[in-house]
């Protein structure tokens, strides 16, 4: 059995975080009207945990049911051991489920969990070729940095896309 990849503590909840997205893609967090998404401050523990391994997706970008499927498979996350230690599990699955998405965007959730799986997302990317994301420089549809540069900041803006070569 070969096995799974590690992350450090500190950077499990990066991956967490991150993976959630990772889950998938990242849309403009007011991309459905919701503005709240973009203006929340990330929690200090989530950033700090989460981007170790990927962006800290704000966390409205996916439903509350997600984040707290997200939170409790942490040991087996998207292929990497992302476990924390149970107060900080809890500490940031309250504030997950707290900030998480409402309306449009929680409904219906993503499938497998994954922020590039769900409609808002698919809607603020249909006209992204299929062979955008296979580029070396984009990789993959989670890798929302590649082309927001601002993805970090929960700035999605569609006018600041650069999309890369």
């Amino acid at each position: 059995m070969t096995p799974r990849p590690r992350c450090p503590s500190s950077l499990f909840a990066r991956c967490v975080l991150a993976c959630a997205a990772g889950i998938g893609l990242c849309p403009p967090a007011s991309a459905d009207g919701d503005s709240r998404a973009a203006k929340l401050p990330l929690l200090p523990s989530y950033k700090a945990e989460f981007a170790a391994c990927h962006i800290a997706y704000p966390p409205g970008l996916l439903p509350a049911a997600a984040w707290q499927r997200l939170m409790t498979q942490l040991p087996h996350h998207f292929g990497t051991d992302a476990s924390l230690d149970a107060a900080t599990v809890a500490s940031l699955s309250t504030w997950l489920t707290a900030n998480a998405a409402q309306g449009r965007r929680a409904s219906p959730p993503p499938a497998e969990d994954r922020i590039t799986r769900s409609a808002w997302f698919m809607r603020e990317h249909d006209e992204v070729p299929a062979a955008t994301w296979k580029r070396a420089s984009i990789k993959s549809a989670s890798n929302c940095m590649a082309c927001h540069a601002g993805a970090d900041r929960g700035d999605f803006n569609e006018h600041n896309v650069r999309i890369p070569r």
